[in-house]
């Protein structure tokens, strides 16, 4: 069985790395990997603060190519991937994953890889590495709890979703990339993993517990689309 997470940037480095979160995080994969011995871990990871934080720079400093400020998001999501990959070695002896249409067959527990090259986010090479691995759904994991009908930040009246179709989903994201863009799921990735049948389960990062019934086949607190 082939679980494939989208890591978002956001629970690995918000702003630096969220040290606490890494080590329990890492030990709930390992007790699901101790559980199962056929079960195997796809992660991709974003970019998180480091990718903001450089992405605003290039811009401050008068830069306004959008492919620049991607390569600049995908660099950061290289760091958070290296990361992630030593800090689960034990499982995970095969380098990170730069480009998913080039994977290698799966000869470890864990597979770890990052965005690779600008026009989406790392969302997408989470779908073509389920498409690639035959897993029929990825889980995004980030800092919101549920995809709301409205920026719930912005506007009081905005009202969570439990399920959505893709259809009314990609007319709430639109159909462009932008880097930075501040999305539930990439529009780009979206298309594709509507266009090929793969669910798509949003959550919260942070809340393990949750996450753990998620992986259990569990009732779980998040929206799914698809």
């Amino acid at each position: 069985m082939v679980t494939v997470i989208s890591l978002g940037g956001s629970i690995v480095a918000p702003d630096t790395v969220d040290t606490a979160f890494l080590k329990d995080f890492t030990a709930l994969i390992r007790r699901f990997l101790e559980e199962d011995e056929k079960r195997r871990f796809i992660f991709v990871t974003g970019g998180g603060g480091p990718a903001r934080v450089w992405q605003q720079a290039y811009r401050a400093a008068g830069g306004r190519s959008n492919d620049e400020a991607d390569w600049i998001g995908v660099m950061a999501t290289r760091l958070n991937a290296q990361l992630i990959r030593a800090v689960m070695a034990e499982w995970c002896g095969q380098p990170v994953v730069t480009d998913p249409t080039q994977a290698g067959p799966l000869s470890d527990r864990v597979l770890v890889a990052s965005g690779w090259k600008p026009g989406f986010s790392s969302d997408y090479d989470a779908v073509l590495l389920a498409e690639r691995f035959q897993a029929d759904t990825v889980i995004n994991l980030s800092n919101i709890e549920q995809v709301y009908t409205d920026d719930p930040r912005k506007n009081p009246d905005a009202k969570p979703i439990d399920r959505i179709s893709w259809t009314d989903f990609r007319a709430m994201v639109g159909e462009e990339w932008i880097p930075g863009k501040n999305v539930p799921f990439d529009p780009v990735a979206s298309r594709h993993a509507a266009k090929i049948g793969i669910k798509v389960i949003c959550a919260a990062g942070k809340n393990l517990p949750n996450l753990e019934r998620l992986l259990h086949g569990e009732e779980f607190l998040g929206t799914v689309i698809g």
